[in-house]
């Protein structure tokens, strides 16, 4: 077995997000985006020398070609490339959540360290492509630390309720009838009087699908065509719980959706396994759809919330807290992610006026 090591590099983009970079996936990505060696040095800011040199290094220790090229017509990755590439993409989806983790644990420790004035709020959230924005924009402007963790929705609350956090995060859909899923995995969880909700952002959750939607996709019900090969979240996600209680509607049983079982941990991961043709179909966010090209079929919205103690609101961490998302220059940090708004965010809610499970009164 051919046994390669692999560097990577570990930063935050200009927007704060975590990157994982490597010399060849950099150049690999640019040359499939660009169809050229020539532009994708420029894109590199490398010298075409260096790229072409760097491409023949890898096939020389790979012992197989990575592009093809003639003349006057495009570059291209060639089939070995491109299963490269996109493997290494699926692959850093997988890992994005425990990388942001890491990145939390070391921030809050350097931040306590060196910064006396400094506000820890210790969070564990459902995965979102906001939060980690959110989480730079209140250590920027507000001397506010986000000690963010990520975890399944229903997890984030347990761990919530045993004192391991002092705020969580997590989302539902608007599918809030009696008897529904959604009512019966949170309402044993959130407790009226107890509990306070803050609005973050609402988002479009559907289907994710390859460019053009070549298997003609055109609701839930196609789940149930055994060709469609789909990819799922892991258990305890709010996201799971949702596609579960879309099939259950539909009448479809989860064990006859090819892949039902096969999970990935973000709405990014699941992204990328479709991109990268490792499935023809997966349920999740549309700003995640989005960041891969994908075709999206919009069929619910939900609803993000943050969620506390009541004694804890008016702390003066998550009083800030609330007031940096009620500002017009968060809202604006919000404007490029597809299927999101911001409508109320930082307003506390009653369990009761945001989720009426807690007014359903049994039958006498």
């Amino acid at each position: 077995m051919l046994h390669v090591k692999l560097a990577y590099t570990f930063t935050r983009s200009a927007g704060m997000r975590v990157q994982l970079d490597n010399p060849l996936f950099d150049i690999l990505s640019a040359i499939h985006a660009s169809g050229s060696v020539g532009q994708a040095a420029t894109r590199l800011q490398l010298s075409y020398r260096h790229v072409w040199g760097e491409l023949k290094r890898w096939e020389a220790a790979l012992e197989a070609e990575l592009i093809v090229w003639e003349r006057g017509k495009r570059a291209r990755l060639t089939p070995f490339g491109e299963k490269l590439l996109f493997a290494e993409q699926r692959a850093k989806m997988r890992v994005f959540p425990q990388v942001e983790n890491l990145v939390a644990e070391m921030e809050r420790e350097f931040a306590l360290a060196f910064d006396p004035e400094v506000h820890v709020i210790p969070m564990f959230a459902s995965h979102d492509l906001a939060l980690s924005r959110l989480k730079e924009f209140m250590a920027r402007d507000a001397g506010l630390h986000l000690d963010l963790q990520f975890r399944g929705s229903l997890e984030c609350l347990a761990a919530l309720s045993r004192g391991e956090c002092q705020l969580a995060g997590f989302h539902v859909s608007e599918e809030r009838a009696p008897g529904s899923m959604t009512q019966k995995a949170f309402k044993a969880l959130l407790k009226p009087g107890r509990h306070k909700l803050i609005a973050f952002v609402g988002r479009q959750q559907g289907l994710m699908l390859a460019p053009g939607n070549p298997k003609r996709v055109t609701g839930v019900q196609d789940l149930k065509r055994a060709e469609l090969r789909f990819v799922n979240r892991e258990k305890g996600s709010g996201t799971r719980l949702e596609i579960e209680q879309l099939l259950a509607n539909a009448g479809i049983a989860p064990a006859s959706v090819n892949g039902f079982e096969r999970a990935e941990p973000t709405h990014l991961a699941v992204a990328a396994a479709v991109a990268s043709n490792g499935a023809d179909v997966g349920f999740g966010i549309q700003a995640a759809a989005s960041a891969f090209g994908l075709d999206f079929l919009p069929l619910m919205r939900e609803q993000y919330y943050f969620v506390c103690l009541k004694e804890a609101l008016e702390q003066p961490a998550i009083r800030k807290l609330r007031e940096l998302l009620k500002r017009s220059e968060w809202q604006g940090l919000t404007a490029d992610l597809p299927g999101y708004d911001i409508d109320g965010a930082g307003n506390v809610l009653a369990l009761s006026r945001a989720l009426p499970w807690y007014a359903f009164r049994k039958p006498k």
